[in-house]
């Protein structure tokens, strides 16, 4: 059983900058697919951004290529999600995801199935 809590949400305006965080608990986080998705309101989950704990293999989606940074640290079992230079699309509820066990290959955890774990989530609003 893993269990996911993510913190650092909150509300900016555009331009500014936003660090998640997802700490991971009650299972090995060692070789895992992780990722940040996020649902804006009235649109369907999407993800942003994913991370194979066991070596630097990261992916993202276009839009946020440029400004956001996933990164890991296996010492305190927790995914970061550095937002820069957000902007008002940003916008939404911010989900920590995980993949337990891992049933693929580290450079196919950029694909948005096969997640089976999820955080409760939490809020980036981005103001014009």
């Amino acid at each position: 059983q893993v269990r996911l809590v993510e913190s650092g949400g909150g509300s900016v305006q555009a331009g500014g900058s936003l660090r998640l965080s997802c700490a991971a608990s009650g299972n090995t986080f060692s070789a895992n697919c992780m990722a940040w998705f996020r649902q804006a309101p009235g649109e369907e989950r999407e993800v942003v951004a994913t991370i194979y704990t066991g070596a630097p293999i990261t992916s993202y989606i276009d839009s946020v290529e440029d400004r956001f940074n996933i990164s890991r640290d296996n010492t305190k079992n927790v995914v970061y999600l550095q937002m820069n230079n957000l902007k008002p699309e940003d916008t939404g509820m911010y989900y920590c995801g995980a993949e337990e066990p891992l049933k693929r290959l580290p450079l196919e955890c950029y694909r948005a199935t096969g997640y089976n774990y999820w955080g409760q989530g939490t809020q980036v609003t981005v103001s014009s």
